[in-house]
């Protein structure tokens, strides 16, 4: 039996049927899909508002994983930044010590990159900062490598040339010091033997004999000859190249003419008394670009260690200077 609307009629009271105009069913029919849709609506809001649709789920899931790779990325950028951070130390404190080298300056090693606008295309995202420090990471880091890698680039040639510069550096007493008995005066302060001042004595006395051979104490050239500089008699100085210089002073005959190549262990010349001097003796200096520096610390060719801290031992005691 079909549903319908029913009224009782008040003369019969007897239940009619009530007939619905087009309008009314028309009107009842909007009600429904009224009805309907607001609903509809209203699930759809909730929905929307409180719970993620697949779609967002997916999305969801891949933005934590590009969330995680954005960590180990970040990490891996330190990591890499602390290895090269050992490098350029290695780089500074031993490589190009070696070689005679100045380090890098820090403000070269950290030179800024770009402009202001250089990661404006970075800008407008939910993690535009986070991204614009990791770009500015690899940006750093990629600038170090290049720093890192001109640098090397110089330490391989300062290699390839090392055995001439090792041959050129001061690495032998002048004259023969077996017995190690021969250094009358070190480096430093000490008191002048004729003015009876303390001065700075700038290099090391050596007592021998007159007509005791001088050696070369490296390869060079002999750059000038004087027969008087400053007391110091008859005089040769040694160009070695890297910055080095040799000078050999109070000596009583010079076999070597100026422009004239010599090696390591060639006699130069012979022990005198000539100039300023209260004994034969040879007055001996080593020069780093153009400063005097302890002849010392460059006998490493003849000496054992033991021998070596024996030498310093006596070149340190507070004696009077021969010249």
């Amino acid at each position: 039996m079909s549903k319908g609307r029913y009224k009782i009629n008040p003369q019969t009271l007897e239940l009619e049927r009530v007939k619905l105009s087009k309008k009314d069913l028309l009107l009842r029919g909007g009600y429904y899909i009224l009805g309907g849709l607001v609903f509809a609506t209203l699930v759809l809001f909730i929905a929307y508002t409180f719970f993620d649709s697949p779609k967002e789920l997916m999305l969801k899931r891949e933005v934590k994983q590009y969330e995680l790779q954005q960590d180990l990325m970040d990490s891996r950028i330190d990591q890499l930044a602390s290895v090269l951070k050992e490098i350029e130390d290695r780089d500074d404190n031993i490589y190009r010590t070696i070689f005679e080298a100045e380090p890098i300056p820090v403000e070269e090693r950290k030179a800024g990159i770009g402009g202001a606008d250089r990661y404006r295309d970075l800008k407008g995202y939910e993690n535009t900062k986070r991204i614009t420090e990791t770009a500015k990471k690899l940006d750093l880091l990629s600038r170090k490598l290049y720093v890192q890698s001109k640098s090397f680039d110089e330490v391989y040639k300062l290699a390839k040339n090392k055995e001439k510069m090792l041959a050129s550096i001061p690495g032998i007493q002048p004259v023969s010091n077996k017995d190690l008995k021969r250094i009358a005066s070190g480096f430093g302060y000490r008191i002048h033997p004729i003015y009876k001042t303390l001065r700075m004595h700038e290099g090391i006395d050596f007592s021998a004999p007159i007509g005791t051979p001088i050696y070369a104490t490296g390869d060079g050239t002999v750059e000038r000859l004087k027969s008087r500089m400053s007391g110091y008699g008859k005089v040769v100085m040694i160009n070695h190249g890297f910055g080095y210089e040799t000078l050999y002073a109070h000596m009583s005959k010079i076999i070597v003419r100026p422009g004239q190549k010599v090696k390591r262990g060639e006699i130069i010349g012979y022990v005198g008394n000539t100039g300023r001097s209260t004994g034969p003796h040879l007055h001996y200096e080593v020069r780093k670009n153009g400063k005097p520096i302890n002849p010392i610390h460059f006998f490493y060719q003849d000496l054992t260690p033991e021998e070596y801290e024996k030498v310093i031992e006596i070149s340190s005691r507070p004696t009077q200077s021969m010249s």
